[in-house]
């Protein structure tokens, strides 16, 4: 067991303090990492997103100039909107929450389930993308490994985030500087170098547009237009990223939040639309066995030379490296907002209440190893296929762009806030720019393979109410059963505090909040062991999780709400005639405290007997123990074994008709 503990620190890192202020301050990003953490996703599909769109423009190569506006117009429209999702939902959570509380919860489900596929196919094709590219570097016999450095890779990822966020992208910083700065002095190059070319470029445009309208028509152009446009809709997939994630950046975070857009901003259009002109400009064309990157690095400095030494050589294998590497930083999105989204489901129990519970490390563990798992579960059944992955990819995020675009446009005319006009504005165009995509996407990518990637989102709306109708019928249970407990506890005459009695035996019992389930636990130990203990020890411990990581500030409200909870308790039991007192921790594991508290607790109270409260259901199975822990089990399987009694005291759950 110790030699495990220690491998966990040393693969892991050590335990943080969350009652330390100073905590969430160091673990917080500023907008600089989040831009890296987060925008790695957009500027990563430089890789696929442009070279997708202007290919599919076939002839009509003079339309990636207006292909580069509209994309660049795209990436500022949607940010701005988002920007202004951000200001009215401060807390994060994105466009499940948004589409939650605008919209309703169904459609707040659809827009969760939504992302969290897109966010596993975004780990998936990312981490696929940049073996193939630093495969095409190694010799040929290394392909048939390539399954395998994919999932190594993956593994990799999910160690790194097991350790922490900040940790995770400080790693991976370098990789994302690296690309970025290496394609805006290239594209700066492409076009500089070209400036001559650049007073007939708008003509040219405009007379070829003119000649092929009068060709095909204005519809046929139209079509290629968005046709393009739709296939290099992978270019704006990262942009929901931000307002997911708020809650890991530094205070104030909505300010922290709107900077990082805008550096999110400014870098993916000018990166995306800056590629077009440049492949426009240099009329590179696609060579088999290249990228359409590569053959513009290659066209733009691939014949330089320094005294013979060849320069422009190495340049392309330092760029085409670093675009390859670039897709493994781009799957951080994945990884960090996916177990936030489910973070933010399991509190209002779509998805099981686990994915609330954080390590000791402070990080989202059960999310984080879902969306590797997943992504795994993916890559082999695709067999790492970017051809594949590439047509599942980018639907489900203009679904939720169009869902959270459409709550504001809503809000926005329902609410009288001052310039409401113009922020109806910019989230109407993006909502008009968002259905447009998701229309055409759908209609291209349906049946090559699309349908798939619909067919999991349903599967995972259905499972998800499923959980979400147990969850309800067990709160209702609870709920009547606080009705009954609560008025038998009023019932218990009012007595003066008794001393303790030191030669009595004592019985511990473990509670959450004041409730039913809590006093019928107390009330069964009286039942079971009549005039046995004369003494109680009720202890707490609180569990920090997604829905209150929010600040020291926090876990000191946790703690008083945990003190006033435990008050009752002990009033409680001297209302019935016994002494009691109160015993309260603030964790981010329960079993660990239990087996601390539970050795001073026997020091103190030689004749202590441990009870558990454990929710039991008619129809035990795979279901039930999934969606509900067993901690119960758990802690009396630890105290058992250092010879402390334990008893698990059961509460029926009895399905309402």
């Amino acid at each position: 067991m110790k030699i495990w503990r220690r491998l966990r620190t040393v693969l892991l890192g050590g335990e943080k303090d969350v009652r330390d202020p100073g905590t969430f301050h160091r673990m917080a990003l500023i907008a600089f990492f989040a831009w890296v953490g987060l925008g790695a996703d957009g500027l990563s599909s430089a890789n696929y997103g442009p070279p997708e769109a202007f290919l599919s423009l076939g002839d009509h190569r003079h339309l990636a100039l207006y292909l580069a506006v509209m994309t660049a117009l795209t990436v500022i429209t949607i940010s701005a909107s988002y920007s202004q999702i951000i200001e009215l939902f401060p807390t994060g959570g994105g466009g499940y929450v948004v589409a939650t509380k605008l919209l309703g919860p169904i459609f707040g489900l659809v827009s969760g389930c939504a992302l969290i596929v897109d966010y596993m196919l975004t780990i998936s094709i990312s981490i696929s993308s940049g073996v193939e590219a630093v495969l095409s570097f190694l010799p040929p016999g290394w392909f048939q490994y390539k399954l395998t450095f994919i999932l190594l890779i993956t593994l990799s990822l999910i160690l790194l985030n097991l350790r922490g966020v900040k940790e995770s992208v400080a790693t991976l910083t370098p990789i994302f500087l690296l690309f970025f700065v290496s394609h805006a002095v290239l594209i700066l190059y492409g076009i500089f170098s070209h400036v001559a070319a650049t007073p007939t470029l708008f003509a040219d445009t405009i007379r070829e547009t003119r000649q092929g309208i009068q060709q095909l028509g204005l519809g046929a152009m139209a079509f290629i237009l968005l046709r393009g446009y739709s296939l290099g809709a992978g270019t704006y997939t990262g942009i929901e990223a931000v307002s997911n994630g708020l809650q890991i950046l530094r205070p104030p975070q909505v300010k922290t939040g709107k900077k990082t857009m805008l550096l999110m901003a400014v870098s993916l259009s000018f990166t995306a639309g800056g590629l077009l002109i440049c492949y426009l400009l240099t009329n590179v064309q696609h060579v088999a066995g290249k990228t359409l990157n590569a053959s513009l690095i290659e066209t733009l400095i691939g014949t330089w030379t320094i005294g013979g030494f060849p320069l422009g050589v190495w340049l392309l294998g330092i760029i085409l490296v670093s675009e390859g590497a670039i897709l493994f930083v781009a799957a951080q999105t994945g990884f960090i907002d996916g177990p936030r989204v489910l973070g933010n489901m399991a509190i209002d129990s779509w998805v099981p209440n686990r994915f609330m519970h954080l390590s000791e490390r402070l990080v989202v563990q059960n999310g984080i190893l879902f969306m590797g798992l997943a992504s795994i579960l993916i890559l082999i059944l695709t067999k790492g296929s970017v051809q594949t992955l590439i047509i599942m990819y980018s639907i489900n995020v203009f679904i939720t762009f169009s869902l959270s675009q459409l709550g504001m446009c809503l809000h926005w005319v329902r609410t009288k806030a001052p310039h409401r006009g113009k922020k109806f504005a910019v989230n109407f165009i993006g909502l008009a720019m968002s259905l447009s995509i998701l229309a055409v996407t759908v209609a291209i990518k349906f049946r090559e393979g699309g349908w798939i990637t619909l067919v999991i989102t349903a599967a995972l709306i259905a499972v998800c109410l499923l959980i979400r109708r147990h969850y309800d019928q067990v709160k209702d249970m609870m709920r009547r059963l606080d009705d009954v407990m609560i008025q038998v506890q009023q019932m218990a005459g009012t007595h003066p505090a008794p001393v303790r009695d030191d030669n009595a035996p004592t019985a511990v019992l473990f509670v959450r909040s004041f409730g039913g389930l809590g006093i019928h636990s107390f009330l069964n130990i009286h039942r079971i062991f009549p005039n046995y203990f004369r003494n109680f020890v009720f202890v707490s411990i609180g569990v920090v999780d997604w829905k209150n990581f929010k600040g020291a500030e926090e876990i000191k409200n946790l703690e008083g709400h945990i003190g006033t909870d435990l008050k009752r308790y002990v009033r409680m039991a001297n209302d019935f005639g016994f002494y009691a007192e109160a015993i309260q921790s603030v964790e981010t594991d329960t079993l660990p405290a239990v087996e601390a508290l539970a050795e001073d607790i026997q020091r103190r109270h030689a004749k202590a007997v441990f009870f558990v409260g454990k929710l039991v259901f008619e129809e035990e199975n795979l279901f039930t123990r999934f969606l509900h822990n067993q901690t119960a089990f758990s802690m009396q399987r630890i105290l058992q074994f250092r010879g402390i009694p334990t008893i698990v005291l059961p509460i029926r759950v009895i399905k309402t008709k």
